[in-house]
């Protein structure tokens, strides 16, 4: 399986929309890789911005799915992102806010 395509997706508004919600146009590569899956991405300039959104880029990432040895009807996925959230935000804000998104 190979596979490249351009997705976009939004995110929600934080902190009672103190942090607008985002928009990410990545371009992205899928390919087999040993056992399970490699989806390989990085954000591209796009214009069709939706109005309500800061758009937001992400640099090269990827994300690897295999599935567990000892139980093959679930898998573990792993990501490396490193997202540019843009538009004017403080510091603080993005701390409280994305404390509760990764634990």
């Amino acid at each position: 399986m190979q596979e490249c395509c351009v997705t976009c997706y939004t995110t929600a508004g934080q902190l009672l929309n103190i942090i607008s919600p985002r928009e990410f146009v990545d371009f992205s590569y899928t390919t087999q890789y040993e056992d399970g899956l490699l989806t390989c991405a990085v954000g591209i300039e796009y214009e069709g911005a939706r109005p309500h959104c800061v758009r937001g880029f992400n640099h090269l990432c990827g994300w690897f799915c295999v599935p567990l040895q000892d139980n093959p009807q679930h898998s573990l996925l792993t990501g490396y992102i490193q997202t540019d959230l843009r538009g004017m935000l403080l510091k603080k804000t993005v701390d409280l806010a994305m404390a509760g998104n990764f634990s």
